[in-house]
């Protein structure tokens, strides 16, 4: 067998997409952190066969949560309607005067100051979607929550913005 000279060129090739490296990680155990998946792995005949995740869990995981009433499609449109209408300040702002009781438009463009036609509008909007209701009397029209739900809703909706905002640390300190 004859050695390759210093000056013959290596009968060696390699591609050359592909250089040689020597792994400044020889000899520890366990391949380096950014390695190619399956770069210095045992061959697939002495690896511990993986478990796949189920992404699925069963119902015997979880406790039952069952509702006496079911919500359908249409209700769930509906109750969305609603926090749309009520989701822009200034009407927002109406309802919680209304939260106080009825109302007249003039009495509630004053406290807004803005226009008549501007409160009409948003009352309009508000009405369409039974959130107020309103009654007439001579030449006033008189404004009020629709119902004792609509009023309970925007004074939790405003206690809740009141209180201090814990949720986030409450949420990493049960390991989420």
């Amino acid at each position: 067998m004859t050695r390759p000279s210093a000056t013959k060129p290596s009968t060696l090739k390699t591609p050359k997409s592909t250089p040689l490296v020597t792994s400044p990680h020889a000899g520890t155990s366990g391949p380096p952190e950014n390695a190619r998946p399956g770069a210095g792995a045992p061959p697939a005949s002495t690896r511990t066969p993986v478990k796949p995740v189920d992404v699925h869990c069963g119902p015997e995981e979880h406790a039952r949560r069952l509702r006496e009433q079911t919500v359908n499609d249409e209700q769930l449109e509906r109750a969305a309607a609603i926090f749309r209408a009520a989701g822009d300040l200034s009407r927002l702002k109406l309802l919680h005067r209304l939260c106080d009781g009825e109302w007249c438009v003039t009495e509630l463009a004053e406290a807004a100051g803005v226009g008549l036609s501007t409160v009409s509008q948003q009352l309009r909007l508000l009405r369409a979607e039974r959130i107020v209701g309103r009654r007439r009397a001579g030449k006033h029209i008189f404004y009020s929550l629709a119902d004792s739900h609509v009023s309970a809703l925007i004074q939790s909706a405003i206690e809740h913005a009141a209180e201090p905002h814990l949720h986030h640390k409450e949420e990493k300190d049960d390991g989420d």
